[in-house]
């Protein structure tokens, strides 16, 4: 995937204690990588979780697929991008890539599919509020 792809990106640093016996990031890990992305991409657009819970709606995760390429140690930096798409008519599909910057290796790739709720029932279309403030972000 080119650069020009993605929507959003985010430089993190991998820390010790994120690192089993091994000397490499614990697989459980990448996904909080990957869900701090999302939510930083989605304040960078406008949207708070908070807000939207407050109103009724959340957003949570469906499905997760992580293909693990090559391993991320302590100390490594990388930057975490993403794109987003929509499946219609309920799903927001986050293609997340996790890349560390000393080699520009691709270490993970996401997809991480997200449904709405509202008020606890899923929602059979993404809810106004956020499809407003995505809509322009969607890969076409």
């Amino acid at each position: 995937m080119q650069e020009k792809d993605y929507i959003f990106e985010i430089t993190l640093k991998v820390r010790d204690y994120e690192c089993d016996i091994q000397g490499i990031v614990n697989n459980s890990v990448y996904q909080n990588y990957l869900e701090h992305t999302r939510h930083e991409f989605l304040l960078a657009a406008g949207i708070s979780f908070a807000d939207l819970h407050f109103n009724g709606i959340d957003a949570v995760v469906n499905r997760v697929e992580i293909d693990y390429k090559q391993p991320l140690r302590s100390g490594d930096s990388f930057v975490s991008r993403m794109r987003l798409e929509k499946e219609e008519p309920i799903k927001l599909i986050f293609i997340q890539d996790i890349i560390r910057l000393s080699d520009n290796k691709l270490c993970v790739s996401g997809r991480i599919t997200v449904v709405c709720l509202k008020n606890g029932n899923i929602c059979m279309k993404i809810p106004s509020e956020l499809e407003i403030a995505l809509s322009p972000y969607y890969s076409r």
